[in-house]
């Protein structure tokens, strides 16, 4: 997402730093303090050691900037407090976790952006300056009216997302499901006892993680995404990816899906298994044309953009700043001087 921000905010005329992996592709000015991403790393490695060195880098270069955004957790919040340049945090994840609370209150100046309403309610104590929703490139996802006869899941193998609900679901109305999804090391029990006994049917295609290119066909050939969660989803950014080829969603009431979603148009909203096999059955009854013009009407990186613009100017304009000419990503987006 940061990505997307970026290049986004590059094609507005923004003059953008992105502290990062030397391997990101990017149209902004990078920054890297390591040559590849810690994910892609061919050893182990500690993420914090990294985290602490670029956080160093910018700290260092933070008079350069006009505002400072980050998609880091919140060891940065002791080197925003003592930072001239105004600094926000954009909150990627889950909000329901007591320690949040002091977390914020400590920090109680430090200005924070939701990526949901939904996500924004679960801590008031924070100091929240907007809400802003994800968006993806325009030509990202391809437009699919056409699909084939099967739904897809995508996401990781974990119990909130719930992958046997998805399973009944398809075997209740007797299509195929197709599976897109990771198995974390912390979850690995959780796939070998609960989820493999229920993959040993014809219906049911286990395919792993997949890539971009593969995931824009999974989803564009799918009659529908199953979404069945049972977490307080922060936003659900395969929604939207799903929305972008036209397919619909099928979600449960959890989180942001009720604020995402826009029930009858980019799909149904459920609450229980019985409503979940009800619109599986149902889907055809959306309108695939419809519910991508509810992706490009809503959650286009572009718009994603022009929000944060928003809130950098207001920044800059509470701290009495000089006129704001650019802004940037990272694990955290910089704004510089254009």
């Amino acid at each position: 997402m940061v990505s997307y921000l970026t290049e986004a905010l590059v094609a507005g005329g923004h003059d953008v730093t992105l502290f990062a992996s030397g391997d990101s592709v990017t149209s902004a000015d990078l920054v890297a303090v390591r040559d590849r991403s810690l994910r892609n790393h061919p050893r182990p490695c500690d993420p914090a050691v990294w985290h602490t060195i670029m956080l160093d880098e910018v700290s260092r270069r933070a008079d350069q900037f006009d505002v400072i955004h980050f998609h880091v957790d919140c060891t940065h919040y002791p080197m925003a407090r003592r930072c001239l340049t105004p600094c926000v945090t954009t909150l990627h994840g889950r909000l329901d976790l007591p320690d949040l609370a002091a977390l914020h209150q400590h920090f109680a100046e430090h200005p924070v952006v939701a990526i949901s309403n939904a996500q924004r309610r679960l801590l008031p104590q924070a100091n929240w300056c907007a809400t802003v929703h994800h968006g993806l490139p325009l030509a990202l996802y391809d437009f699919n009216g056409t699909p084939q006869d099967y739904f897809a899941f995508v996401g990781r193998v974990s119990p909130e997302k719930r992958l046997d609900r998805a399973i009944e679901i398809a075997l209740a109305c007797n299509t195929r499901l197709r599976i897109a999804a990771k198995v974390d090391a912390a979850d690995r029990n959780y796939f070998e006892t609960v989820i493999r006994p229920l993959l040993n049917h014809p219906l049911i295609a286990f395919e792993g993680e997949v890539g971009d290119g593969d995931k824009n066909a999974l989803l564009g050939n799918a009659r529908a995404l199953l979404f069945p969660i049972d977490w307080p989803e922060p936003f659900g950014l395969v929604m939207i990816e799903a929305m972008a080829c036209g397919t619909p969603v099928v979600a449960y009431a959890r989180g942001a899906v009720p604020e995402v979603m826009d029930h009858g148009v980019s799909g149904f909203v459920v609450s229980n298994q019985s409503q979940a096999i009800e619109a599986a059955r149902s889907i055809g009854e959306i309108d695939r044309q419809a519910c991508r013009r509810g992706f490009e009407r809503r959650y286009v990186s572009s718009i994603m953009a022009s929000e944060y613009v928003k809130v950098y100017e207001s920044l800059a304009r509470r701290r009495g700043t000089v006129k704001l000419r650019s802004v940037g990503g990272t694990d955290h987006v910089i704004r510089t001087p254009g």
